[in-house]
């Protein structure tokens, strides 16, 4: 059987729950139907799976989904509105609720009024029967999406550290269900665009020392992990190539990381009266990590200039 969907439903009319669900009913979706902001949050903190989410327009949409930006936890998402504009874009917003305005990727979304973040989907509840085809164009957008929403909307004042992080993550939700869609579809995955102006070289002195030491705190829980049995080691290898990924970080950088980690337990183990031979074994560390770096690399290249340059 061809891999299903996971799609999570919170909506407070039980009457637009129940058309969504009879209309999604089949082989083609695994649906979860949500009835309460706390299920909500915790149902996303144990899914990791979820593929898209079907939420409504109400006071509580911007504080619902400003703690999935805090997370930087993004999804495809179809958003049921009273009356949105045309091609997705919200009308007025109701009185006491404003959706979020995109200032940093407007080559993205020119001019255009958001909830969650640009690649959302917005749709008359009138509408609600084109629900399935707006599922597909949520998911086709955000695979699309380049950056992720600066939270609370703050573009220049922004970590760049946490910005890195929540580009991660975003890389990683789309890589996965790239994955999925090539099972289902024959997909053929994403191409990463990234942000220059959070490089690792064009952040200040006291940037890049911060995201260094971030990095480096990443590769040493990766280290502490990957002879263990039963860890989620693959899971921070990914997290930090995607961190390295996303800085331009050069392989050469993390050489140094995991030269200087293999020093400062050098030390350690001198002080312990072990022996220093273990650390040989951590050469494996070093050529996974920069293994999947290179694969990210590669893959950032569209297909059509790799052949050019074949």
């Amino acid at each position: 059987m061809l891999p299903q969907l996971s799609i999570g439903i919170f909506v407070q009319s039980e009457e637009l729950a129940g058309c969504a669900i009879e209309l999604l009913r089949g082989d083609r979706y695994a649906l979860t139907y949500i009835k309460s902001a706390v299920e909500f949050l915790g149902f996303l903190k144990h899914n990791y799976h979820v593929d898209c989410l079907i939420v409504e327009v109400d006071r509580d949409l911007r504080s619902l989904l400003s703690k999935l930006q805090a997370r930087s936890l993004f999804l495809p998402t179809v958003i049921f509105s009273p009356q949105p504009g045309e091609d997705g874009k919200p009308e007025p917003p109701l009185d006491g609720f404003e959706p979020q305005a995109s200032t940093d990727d407007k080559s993205q979304e020119q001019s255009c009024a958001f909830f969650y973040h640009p690649a959302e989907v917005q749709l008359s509840i009138a509408r609600s029967n084109e629900i399935s085809v707006s599922i597909d164009r949520a998911i086709a957008q955000f695979l699309k999406l380049s950056t992720p929403v600066a939270i609370n909307n703050q573009s220049t004042s922004v970590d760049p550290t946490a910005q890195l992080t929540a580009q991660s993550l975003l890389s990683r939700q789309q890589r996965r269900l790239a994955e999925k869609l090539k099972e289902r579809l024959g997909y053929l995955g994403v191409y990463y665009k990234r942000n220059s102006q959070i490089f690792l070289r064009n952040l200040s002195g006291e940037e890049k020392q911060k995201f260094l030491e971030q990095l480096k705190s990443s590769y040493r829980n990766i280290i502490l992990n990957y002879f263990a049995e039963d860890t989620a080691v693959n899971n921070e290898i990914d997290e930090f190539v995607n961190l390295a990924f996303f800085a331009d970080v050069p392989v050469t950088q993390v050489v140094e990381i995991h030269m200087a980690l293999m020093d400062e337990f050098a030390k350690q183990l001198k002080l312990e009266g072990r022996s220093e031979e273990i650390l040989l074994d951590y050469r494996l560390t070093l050529i996974d990590a920069i293994a999947h770096l290179c694969e990210m690399y590669r893959r950032s290249i569209p297909k059509e200039l790799s052949q050019v340059q074949c």
